[in-house]
């Protein structure tokens, strides 16, 4: 599961963003789709690309 962390990172920062409460990694990995967690993956690895 810790290879969603970043993916995890991202959603909560994107959520502080927004000023919405994020839930919890358990929960984030139990109630999104492969898809979904892919898809949070790749935007924070875009994005750490993009600090370099």
């Amino acid at each position: 599961m810790t290879i969603y962390q970043e993916g995890y990172e991202y959603y909560v920062s994107k959520c502080e963003q927004f000023g919405l409460e994020p839930i919890n990694f358990t929960n984030f990995i139990e109630h999104l789709s492969q898809e979904q967690l892919d898809r949070f993956n790749e935007h924070a690895r875009i994005m750490k690309e993009q600090v370099k």
